[in-house]
């Protein structure tokens, strides 16, 4: 993303490296095919080696197309972009993974094998990269005009060490949470455990969530993070909200596990079938809520969508049967597509254009960090329960649950920081 605002290619800013990042994900995607081929650790090393050279291959192209919506579009229709984008970030995806190539690579029979089936779902992905990657060469960007000074690698050095610190934060909170529970295993008085585990597993996220990100963004950016700081307090919010979306899709299974009896087997199904109603729900509502992003503002259809996504947890929690809970998920669905939409317009208003492939890959924060904040910290709470009263089935992931709630909560609370030009939505 920094490279990419000081890029003068007459190809433009941001679609040098959106060619060259897509191209080399290509080729890791179909080099998954042959780690599949091989057996044992080796096969593991492998793929773990394609995974990291996957990441930095789509970042590279993502860090760069983040910048293209403050780049080109108006502020008065960002919204409705923004909305574009979050349709073809998350929904579109999780549909077609779980229509088109989950189908692929279950058909292994009809296709010859496991192996073949493998890579026609690998071909498929390849395929969609490629044409999108295509699509996007259209964007009618225009190359930069001044000349940029001298490259600072000092921003680059923050950021490495921006990411170790978030990471030692996460680590640190995550044994505090794993200690507490030490201490609390002789205690046999249910209520006691659920009142202190819950408060310290939702101060340890939250904590994380607030401090990992001020220090981090502090670090990131130096001093231009006092001097806006609506741009810190907007990742807050983002990263407290995504705690509580991504994390409840990774703990369904458990979730309905105990709260409903699923054995294993029996449980993945419904939680697949949950996380589809949740991805229709988000695709309905994000499209929708560019336009009212746009003329209703921002800031406020955000705070909207946080108590909204903490509805959809209550419903979620206090259900007993499985068509209620998929009722909350279409709440949080709902609510997670407006607000992947309205946040999303909300951050560009607020980075500078002329460094906005920098701010918005500090943004990341947020998308990197939301699955280790919550899985971390939190998964050793649920085992805790598990363990300590394991005479009521599913207590843990309901404690959990209810803290990735309260973070939802928590999101709207972190609005307050965040100060916009739109006067609609000066109060939260």
């Amino acid at each position: 993303g920094m490279l990419s605002d000081r890029n003068t290619s007459r190809w433009g800013r941001r679609r040098p490296f959106i060619f060259a990042g897509a191209l080399a994900n290509i080729v890791f995607v179909g080099a998954v095919g042959f780690a599949a081929g091989l057996e044992g650790m080796a096969g593991f090393w492998a793929l773990f080696a394609i995974a990291l050279l996957q990441q930095v291959a789509s970042n590279t192209a993502h860090g760069a197309e983040q910048g293209l919506i403050p780049d080109i579009v108006p502020e008065d229709k960002r919204g409705r972009f923004s909305g574009v984008k979050a349709v073809m970030e998350i929904p579109l995806p999780m549909i077609l993974v779980s229509f088109v190539i989950g189908k692929i690579i279950s058909s292994s029979d009809q296709l010859g094998g496991f192996e073949n089936a493998i890579w026609g779902g690998l071909l498929v992905a390849m395929g969609v990269l490629l044409v999108v990657m295509l699509v996007t060469m259209l964007v009618p960007e225009k190359p930069l005009e001044e000349k940029p000074g001298k490259l600072d690698w000092t921003p680059f050095l923050r950021l490495l060490l921006m990411t170790a610190i978030f990471t030692g934060i996460i680590l640190g909170m995550g044994e505090i949470s794993k200690g507490a529970g030490r201490l609390l295993a002789g205690i046999d008085t249910t209520w006691v455990l659920l009142v202190v585990m819950g408060a310290i597993g939702l101060l340890a996220i939250a904590i994380t969530v607030g401090l990992g990100v001020w220090v981090s963004v502090r670090m990131g950016i130096g001093e231009a993070a006092v001097r806006n700081r609506s741009f810190t307090w907007w990742i807050v919010n983002r990263l407290a909200f995504f705690v509580g979306t991504t994390n409840l899709s990774g703990f369904a299974v458990y979730f309905l596990q105990g709260r409903l009896g699923f054995d294993q087997e029996k449980a993945a199904e419904p939680a697949a079938r949950l996380m589809m109603v949740v991805g229709i729900f988000i695709l309905l509502s994000t499209l929708p809520s560019g336009w009212l992003a746009d003329r209703f503002g921002r800031k406020r259809l955000v705070a909207i969508s946080g108590g909204i996504a903490a509805l959809g947890t209550l419903v979620i929690i206090l259900s007993t049967s499985l068509p209620l809970i998929y009722v909350g998920g279409c709440i949080i669905g709902m609510a997670a597509g407006t607000f992947f939409t309205a946040n999303w317009a909300l951050g560009t208003e607020l980075v500078p254009k002329k460094e906005a492939g920098r701010y918005l890959g500090i943004s990341n924060l947020a998308g990197a960090g939301a699955g280790a904040v919550g899985a971390y910290i939190g998964g050793p709470i649920a085992d805790f329960f598990t363990v300590n009263v394991p005479e009521v089935p599913g207590l843990g992931y309901v404690m959990l649950f209810a803290i990735y709630g309260v973070m939802f909560l928590l999101s709207v609370l972190a609005l307050s920081g965040v100060r916009t030009k739109e006067p609609s939505t000066s109060a939260v």
